[in-house]
């Protein structure tokens, strides 16, 4: 019984050390050339429901509910979504819309696990018809995520969607 009682207490010690050493924030972002003008690419990003174009996250199910509220592409409009295991379930809120320029939204996941993030999208045009987009996201990482992002981190998690979703966008935005 002693040895059991140790070897638990050296376990709670291992994971409590992982998680105080772990990095708790992170910011990952990806930029993309776009041979559009600035208010064409921030008008169509802005767009809550235009998401299921192009973000990753919602191509994994099309058939995931998705409720609107609010006016779309402006502070304060949101969306809910549910879908299966892979997309989840979770809010997201538009908290910053300075036209031409920056987006953020408030997201909270609800499933497959709690999480709150600021997504934020900038557009800066380079020149006519030629505009540089950056799509990132930051937020505070909790336990178990802290000790996960030691084997699998943010970077990894989320640039990769980051970089399939821009393409997407490039793809959409440029073909029509």
């Amino acid at each position: 019984m002693t040895l059991f009682f140790y070897l638990i207490i050296a376990a709670i010690t291992f994971f409590a050390f992982l998680h105080a050493w772990a990095k708790k924030d992170y910011d990952v972002s990806r930029t993309v050339v776009i041979n559009k003008s600035r208010e064409e690419i921030y008008n169509f990003v802005r767009q809550l429901r235009n998401q299921p174009l192009w973000n990753p996250w919602f191509q994994r199910d099309p058939n995931a509910i998705m409720k609107y509220k609010g006016h779309d592409g402006r502070e304060g409009a949101s969306f809910y979504w549910k879908g299966n295991n892979r997309v989840g379930e979770g809010v997201q809120k538009i908290v910053k819309a300075k036209q031409g320029r920056v987006f953020e939204t408030r997201i909270l996941f609800i499933k497959p696990i709690k999480v709150n993030a600021l997504t934020y999208m900038g557009v800066k045009e380079i020149e006519d018809e030629k505009s540089k987009m950056v799509w990132g996201t930051r937020g505070n990482l909790a336990f178990p995520l802290t000790i996960i992002s030691l084997f699998y981190s943010p970077e990894k998690a989320l640039g990769e969607k980051f970089d399939q979703g821009l393409k997407d966008l490039k793809k959409i935005l440029e073909t029509n």
